[in-house]
């Protein structure tokens, strides 16, 4: 049974099986690139087959060949807007009719788009980004969370950030989207508990391709505030995904978990 695992009438703990997600399916939104690509990456590598699911087609089929070359694991490409309401039920259908059942759903799916001040913030550049970090997520984890709930349970994981604690001037609208991503992650958890977990990995500041753009100088003396003294690698991210998304966490559920290399 997945995902409502009772610690209680097991024997001690082993963790070539309890990290083993051999037979699940996972599907991944942002799974083409950055975090969402590693995490995708880390679940098939522990057996799983992944939906890798994004706006961009392409990139995400390269990203699934890639999986399934690697690892193994049937990697299912799909293009999806998370910000919009009615496409995300063609993401659920295709998932559950390509493997039958959904096993680990992370909503990684992001954006944070720069602006000059609080005052040219647009109502659509707001709407936006609520709309990809707070709506879509709403939305995937109802879908899924009710027919996991119905059927065998899983795991749901949603990527917030630091921002939601720590909101800085030129992420506001980030910000209060992932701070309702950490309240919709309890919730979620009480709704579709116990058989279905639902947790938070709340992430600091990664060095994706997105961080090409950055300030170097600027972002070097942030870094110093930091506990590790840098950002994070993608693959820094995945140890947390996938204890979230294994039996390793049969009692973790309505949790946040920061990984954001000790950021004040």
């Amino acid at each position: 049974m997945t995902g409502s695992t009772d610690r209680r009438d097991h024997g001690p703990f082993d963790p070539s099986q309890a990290f083993d997600l051999t037979g699940r399916t996972a599907i991944v939104t942002g799974g083409s690139r950055g975090l969402g690509r590693a995490m995708a990456f880390g679940l098939a590598a522990a057996g799983c087959d992944v939906v890798v699911a994004s706006r961009d087609l392409e990139s995400c089929k390269t990203t699934a060949d890639e999986i399934t070359a690697l690892t193994g694991r049937m990697a299912l490409p799909y293009s999806v807007h998370v910000g919009k309401w009615d496409s995300i039920d063609g993401l659920v259908d295709a998932a559950y009719g390509h493997f039958g059942k959904v096993d680990v759903l992370v909503n990684n799916a992001g954006m944070s788009p720069l602006y000059e001040s609080l005052d040219t913030v647009s109502e659509t550049l707001f709407d936006k980004v609520l709309g990809v970090n707070l709506k879509g997520p709403f939305r995937l984890t109802s879908l899924v969370g009710t027919r996991m709930a119905e059927g065998d349970g899983g795991s749901i994981i949603n990527i917030s950030s630091v921002g939601a604690v720590h909101p800085r001037p030129e992420i506001l609208p980030y910000a209060a989207a992932k701070a309702g991503l950490n309240a919709l992650t309890a919730g979620f958890a009480r709704a579709f508990g116990p058989t279905v977990r639902t947790n938070a990995i709340m992430a600091g500041t990664f060095l994706t391709d997105v961080s090409n753009a950055w300030d170097k100088d600027a972002f070097a003396a942030r870094a110093e505030t930091f506990a590790a003294k840098r950002g994070g690698q993608p693959e820094e991210i995945v140890g947390a995904a996938l204890y979230l998304a294994s039996d390793a966490s049969s009692y973790t559920t309505g949790s946040v978990i920061t990984v954001d290399g000790g950021q004040p």
